[in-house]
């Protein structure tokens, strides 16, 4: 619900007490009386001041708010080729750099004890080590822990009867890999509930901390302290605060694309009434969706369906620690074949280092046309060309521009950063479903503060307060707080998200 109010009373407390006496109904009911007298002049600040008083209270008694984080990094290969964000943790707090990946599941960081992890980072950033000495509430996880027992059985990790102590083993698709032990410790963050109110929250969660690296992950040219997993298993950090209450059981992100990247992380729900939606397929280890065809130009192409469908060695996967995209062997050649006819008098076809090129010389979204990825519920992921081509520099005078989708070498379509950047992704996980609308990921965005309990809330992050009702930038900010059972307050909130 999306409402403008010009100015709420503020009411006293409200209280119903009704009994059920021989089948028939006997209430005792309380005067309601104004708490400012209406022949005094309050000022507008003043309502408010008191209604975030009395917001903050009806919050903390059960609602779940929004955690934001800032994100860093860009989808170009040749500069970072990553999203990464910061994370606090311990006691006392240190913060840690870690990957942004919906691809996995648990979040890690290198451990003190590392003897192989990356110095340094060639992302400018400074690295750092999770100390478990160091840390007052750091504790192991145990064998006997059901935790562990979880993990085993989802083959993440293993249990060492000498140390006692729940270890893991990741294999990343690129072939690295990280070994280490189970945590658990104080997560801190700004928990957002309500106009100009803030909550310093902490949670324990459950998380890696990691002794060995192997592959790409022991380079130092884009290194970060660890790898935040966003997927849907129980260990991801997503999960395990929706299950405590913490935040709702659905997080977004907008990954911008062009300068110097970076874009907005959010345990919430981003609000854009464009946001289209496709059912995520059950069951899966994976954010896997239905893809069903593919348009170049508003033209479908000779794709046969099934080669997309999800089986154990199949599937359309959203990855945000993938860089780049991969389509499906039958469907690749077709979807490059119609690139290239759709361009072949603008441009000049090239193949550079086994990938298909153009050499082009006006503005590629003069030349190139849109392409359309078609999901079950009638869901189209619309890509401009600077979301399947990459800019590999140039070449006798003239710009090279190459298919960014690469082969893919097992069956799998993956959509990596290169096609998710300048796009809202909403990932709710209640109702099971992922929701994609274009966007400038530079600008505001709003959230909704909905939880099971509450649905009637936004805040904007523009940092402006906003009087009217446009859908994005001026929303009213309405919070319907519930107790048991009986509406009692309706309020006009404002609230910069950032």
């Amino acid at each position: 619900m999306r409402g403008c109010v010009s100015l709420s009373l503020a009411l006293a407390t409200v209280v119903l007490a009704a009994t059920m006496v021989h089948g028939g109904l006997t209430g005792t009911f309380l005067h309601l009386e104004r708490a400012i007298p209406l022949n005094q002049r309050v000022e507008l600040e003043v309502l408010r001041a008191r209604d975030r008083e009395r917001h903050g209270r009806i919050l903390q008694g059960g609602f779940g708010g929004v955690v934001n984080f800032a994100v860093q990094g860009t989808s170009d290969p040749y500069f970072v080729g990553l999203y990464f964000t910061k994370v606090k943790l311990g006691s006392p707090a240190k913060e840690f750099y870690v990957q942004i990946d919906t691809g996995s599941d648990v979040l890690w960081l290198n451990c003190m004890t590392c003897s192989n992890c990356p110095q340094s980072s060639g992302l400018g950033i400074v690295l750092d080590f999770f100390d478990t000495a160091s840390s007052s509430t750091a504790a192991f996880i145990s064998c006997a822990d059901p935790i562990c027992s979880y993990a085993v059985q989802t083959a993440t990790s293993e249990c060492s009867s000498q140390a006692n102590h729940c270890s893991y083993t990741f294999q990343y698709g690129d072939g690295s890999g990280t070994t280490g032990y189970y945590v658990s410790d104080t997560m801190y963050f700004d928990t957002v509930l309500g106009q100009e109110l803030v909550s310093n929250s902490s949670s324990t969660i459950v998380f890696g901390c990691s002794t060995y690296q192997s592959g790409d992950l022991t380079k130092t040219d884009k290194a970060v302290d660890g790898i935040f997993g966003f997927g849907p298993g129980a260990l991801s950090v997503i999960s395990q605060l929706s299950s405590q209450g913490v935040t709702p059981k659905v997080f977004s992100h907008c990954l911008k694309g062009a300068d110097n990247g970076g874009g907005l992380l959010v345990l919430g729900e981003i609000l854009e009434p464009s946001i289209v939606y496709s059912p995520l397929v059950p069951s899966q280890p994976h954010y896997n969706l239905n893809l069903q065809s593919i348009a170049v130009n508003g033209q479908l192409l000779p794709i046969d369906s099934g080669v997309f469908a999800t089986t154990n060695n199949r599937g359309t996967i959203v990855d945000t620690g993938t860089t780049l995209a991969y389509l499906v062997q039958e469907a690749y050649n077709p979807f490059v074949d119609a690139i290239t006819a759709a361009v072949s008098q603008f441009s000049k076809p090239i193949i550079s280092k086994g990938n298909q090129c153009y050499l082009v010389s006006n503005s590629v979204g003069d030349i190139f046309p849109q392409v359309s990825l078609n999901f079950m519920g009638g869901a189209s992921m619309v890509l401009d060309p600077e979301h399947y081509l990459m800019h590999y520099g140039f070449l006798d005078a003239a710009a090279m521009w190459c298919i960014g989708f690469q082969k893919g070498e097992q069956g799998f379509t993956i959509l990596g950063d290169l096609v998710l950047k300048d796009k809202i992704f909403v990932y709710d996980l209640a109702n099971q479903r992922i929701g994609w609308a274009n966007y400038d990921c530079s600008l505001a965005v709003n959230v909704s503060m909905a939880t099971s309990k509450s649905k009637d809330a936004y805040i904007n992050n523009s940092g402006h307060i906003s009087e009217g009702c446009s859908h994005i930038g001026t929303f009213s900010k309405l919070l319907a707080a519930g107790i048991a059972a009986f509406l009692v307050h309706i309020v006009f909130m404002e609230f910069p998200f950032l």
